[in-house]
């Protein structure tokens, strides 16, 4: 079992494959050039595996794929394959922009996949464009579709920016529940790579914004996920990922590794051990040492809650950690 260092029991795994995206987010790497990192930087994929069977055996029950865009790496299917075949009881899901999904949804259930969260901030082509910065809407839509006949689990991740897709919410949600998928609204979270023009809808905002059509009622925090789930009448719910709310840290079950081999134990901090040389030499013992010390030194909370300034924008460059 892994346990960091203020008790908490992590048993969840995000592994970002890659820190390449097809898209320019504004919220994300709006000018961050392409292919950027050298490939021999790059854990392979059997290097990744090694560390992840590790990781299973000591207790993670859970498993993300993400990137930034893990659909741009090569033979990602096999990868996930693998830690399928390894353990086939072990919830494994993807986070994807859902742009090249439509060829590779049945692929990845076929492969072991069952669920899949795809990123959809707007119905409208032209605000698609702005976010993105380029035309994506129509692949995204077309993925998300096929990922539905695949059945996959599907849920959509929204981030909620004002003046940009706050009229819109209520649109999305109605969207989502049409196609019997949750969607999750994002407190936009604040970092020196996006553009500083973007601002963040807070959990009270989009409540109210979604309170003018339907009556809500707060459902709770679904334990160790980063989302307070409501629900409207009929008994639909949704979800409200608030990293600036004070009980966001709580139960934090995750640890995430780096495309480059970085281990890093939570999204907001910079600090974080490489465990590339190990694996790169088989000390697997080498590799769980650092881990072991990376949850003793997990920290208790991010520093988003009561942000007091400027100075403490994150800078970490979430296209790297997968979000």
């Amino acid at each position: 079992m892994l346990i960091d260092g203020h008790g908490r029991v992590v048993d969840y795994l995000r592994v970002s494959v890659t820190q390449r995206c097809n898209f320019r987010c504004k919220y994300c790497m709006p000018h961050t050039p392409f292919d950027w990192v050298p490939h021999e930087n790059i854990l392979k994929f059997e290097e990744m595996f090694e560390f992840i069977k590790v990781a299973i055996d000591e207790g993670v029950k859970k498993i993300r794929i993400t990137g930034g865009e893990p659909l741009v790496r090569k033979d990602v299917d096999k990868f996930i394959k693998m830690i399928s075949d390894y353990a086939p009881e072990i919830d494994l899901a993807m986070t994807t922009n859902g742009y090249f999904l439509k060829n590779y949804a049945l692929i990845l259930k076929q492969a072991g996949l069952k669920r899949i969260n795809i990123s959809l901030d707007t119905l409208d082509p032209k605000k698609a464009h702005f976010l993105a910065q380029k035309s994506v809407l129509h692949n995204v839509l077309e993925g998300f579709e096929a990922a539905i006949e695949a059945n996959l689990i599907v849920k959509i991740n929204t981030v909620a920016l004002k003046g940009v897709n706050d009229n819109e919410l209520i649109s999305l949600l109605e969207f989502a529940k049409a196609h019997n998928s949750t969607i999750r609204f994002i407190e936009y979270m604040e970092n020196i790579h996006a553009n500083d023009e973007l601002k963040s809808l807070k959990r009270d905002e989009i409540l109210e914004i979604i309170s003018q059509k339907y009556s809500i009622k707060e459902v709770g925090k679904v334990k160790n996920s980063p989302s307070t789930m409501y629900s409207i009448e009929d008994g639909y719910q949704f979800g409200i990922i608030d990293p600036h709310k004070h009980d966001f840290c709580d139960t934090c079950n995750r640890i995430r590794l780096s495309a480059e081999g970085l281990l890093i134990p939570c999204l907001y901090f910079d600090e974080a051990l490489s465990i590339k040389d190990a694996l790169r030499q088989n000390d697997i013992k080498k590799a769980t040492e650092i881990l072991r010390e990376v949850l003793r030194n997990k920290p208790e909370k991010n520093r988003w809650e009561n942000k007091i300034s400027e100075h403490e924008i994150s800078t970490r460059a979430f296209y790297q950690t997968g979000g």
